[in-house]
């Protein structure tokens, strides 16, 4: 560390601020106006991830944030840069992601003339970042970098948004580097805790439901002794799958888009609801349909790190400000009823869970999607990292894949396209020893293809799936519920995905039908680049449950 007697420019303090606080990877776009600082970046055992577009980047540094606890960092140039990378900060944001966002900024002498590419980025990002800051002195790069960290990560999650005046980045003075900053960790009260005890005491069916961000492994490793204790079900929210071992003897499923409907029936008949970590929003809500709105019809214990969180939307009956880590930590100390009312409820929720998902759905045509993700979650490793953007594809993998350990589902739960192949290359980036799948639909890949080249340029050998219906198969769904035979923009003509894979340096193969899925798999890993399946699916087997014309599954006719 640096002391203050130690004199460099502005860009190099900056870098050296990130050197300090542990960052090893940074996602960028180069530009001038922080050319400053990526010349610091020559010097210093930073690795740069060099992007095509800086949405891609944005959401590499999200999902660095996503799995590691700390905030991903991003830098991006002023005006247009911003703008593209906005996609990532959104999703930081409603993720509850730690996520720090660099832009270049016109010199101070420049400021409010609308100079080339200028912005005011307190206004821009003020609605979706935790703070907008602009460093307009050098020697206040170490303090405010530092609040930067201390913000993105304490509380609920999320992005700050970081200005860097150009001119600012080459200016010289010496001042001292700021420590590294840690998480504050929030703890339930002791009060919290009894009242929690008696509550689950006088409980008959109580259930679980697990989401939201600042989990760890210890953590879910926590919950699920506690379930084990107490007998208890317990459910994830939309995306969060991860926090909880499908195999788990508890565990009652996910609790998002087109979720079991005895898991649903399970949470409305439940006296008592425990939300840990999540806010429950509009998916895993069921469009706010779960629970009466503010006040609940059944006791709701919500427990966030937040407390701008805790009665936003649902009064809860008991509110306790605490991270899931510090929470479950404190959940070893509560004891189980000598009888417990519900026992055998768990295992009948993990066996409802365990049908809902064992067998695949049947589909037209000759790729079914579900066995795809079946043989996958008998063939990958549990630490695989799987990622995806947004889609009804991706109720496959949230239906069929079962995931087993924690931080190993890399999506968004705030349902924005083009995330899955960024989040592979971030995972690839990052943790280069393990495996990466990426999974997507034709409209979503197209939103982000670029970064195929990226992972090109840095070897990175992981596979994406390509599910390729030829349309925005999730709008057409609405589309032809809404406006039926009115079909309009929806409708995409593709490009040879296996030439493009290939012109980029990559691995293609394209596969008709499902039993070729085995072989293009191992084909594509052994290949050792990065490689593409692309599997040409009915536009009626877009998901599950639903087609594009109406309900597959009888059992959900009445939600739809």
């Amino acid at each position: 560390m640096r002391g203050k007697d130690n004199v460099r420019t502005g860009g190099e303090i900056l870098v050296d601020q990130l050197v300090a606080q542990g960052v090893s990877h940074i996602f960028c776009v180069p530009g001038e106006s922080y050319l400053a600082a990526l010349d610091a970046f020559h010097d210093r055992n930073i690795a740069l991830t060099v992007c095509r577009q800086e949405g891609g980047a944005a959401m590499m540094a999200e999902a660095v944030g996503k799995v590691t606890g700390r905030p991903g960092i991003c830098f991006v140039t002023r005006g247009p840069g911003a703008t593209n990378a906005a996609a990532g900060v959104h999703i930081a944001r409603q993720d509850s992601t730690p996520m720090i966002l660099f832009v270049g900024q016109v010199a101070r002498e420049m400021r409010e003339r609308e100079a080339f590419q200028e912005l005011d980025y307190r206004a821009v990002f003020g609605t979706v970042a935790k703070w907008v800051t602009e460093i307009d002195d050098p020697a206040r790069i170490p303090e405010l970098v530092s609040r930067a960290f201390h913000t993105a990560m304490n509380g609920r999650p999320g992005p700050v948004v970081v200005a860097l005046p150009e001119d600012m980045l080459t200016e010289r003075v010496g001042v001292a580097d700021a420590p590294m900053a840690e998480v504050t960790e929030t703890w339930p009260g002791l009060t919290d805790m009894s009242r929690l005890q008696k509550l689950l005491w006088a409980a008959k069916s109580p259930i679980v439901i697990a989401g939201g961000s600042r989990w760890s492994d210890a953590a879910c490793a926590a919950l699920m002794r506690f379930a084990e204790r107490f007998a208890l079900p317990v459910c994830t929210q939309f995306r969060r799958g991860h926090v909880m071992d499908a195999l788990h003897p508890s565990y009652a499923g996910d609790l998002g888009l087109a979720p079991n409907p005895k898991l649903l029936a399970r949470i409305k008949s439940a006296d008592l609801v425990l939300l840990l970590g999540g806010r429950l929003g509009e998916l895993p809500s069921q469009s706010y349909t779960l629970f009466d709105i503010p006040s609940v019809q059944t006791k709701l214990v919500h427990v966030h790190p937040g407390a701008e969180e805790l009665g936003r939307v649902y009064a809860p009956y008991l509110a306790i400000q605490a991270a899931p880590t510090g929470f479950c930590s404190a959940l070893e100390g509560l004891q189980p009823p000598n009888d417990i009312p519900w026992k055998g409820e768990a295992k009948i929720a993990h066996d409802d869970y365990l049908a809902w998902t064992e067998n695949a759905t049947k589909v037209p045509g000759s790729v079914n999607l579900g066995e795809i993700m079946v043989w996958l979650r008998n063939e990958l490793p549990n630490d695989t990292f799987i990622t995806n953007g947004a889609g009804n594809f991706s109720a496959w993998i949230h239906r069929f894949y079962r995931f087993r350990k924690y931080a190993t589902h890399v999506a968004p739960t705030s349902g924005s396209m083009g995330y899955g192949l960024p989040g592979a290359v971030a995972m690839k980036r990052v943790f280069p020893e393990r495996e990466v799948l990426c999974v997507a639909g034709d409209g979503d890949f197209m939103m982000t293809c670029q970064e195929f080249a990226t992972a090109a340029q840095y070897n990175l050998p992981f596979i994406t799936l390509i599910f390729d219906n030829g349309m925005y198969g999730t709008i057409r769904m609405h589309q032809e519920r809404e406006y039926p035979s009115r079909v309009v923009a929806t409708d995409l003509k593709n490009p040879d995905f296996v030439k493009f894979a290939e012109s980029c340096g990559g691995f293609g193969i394209k596969i008709d039908r499902t039993a070729d899925f085995a072989g293009a798999y191992k084909a594509a890993k052994a290949s050792s680049k990065p490689a593409l399946i692309h599997l040409k699916v009915d536009p009626e087997g877009i998901s599950p449950a639903l087609t594009i014309s109406g309900i597959r599954e009888k059992s959900l006719a009445n939600r739809h």
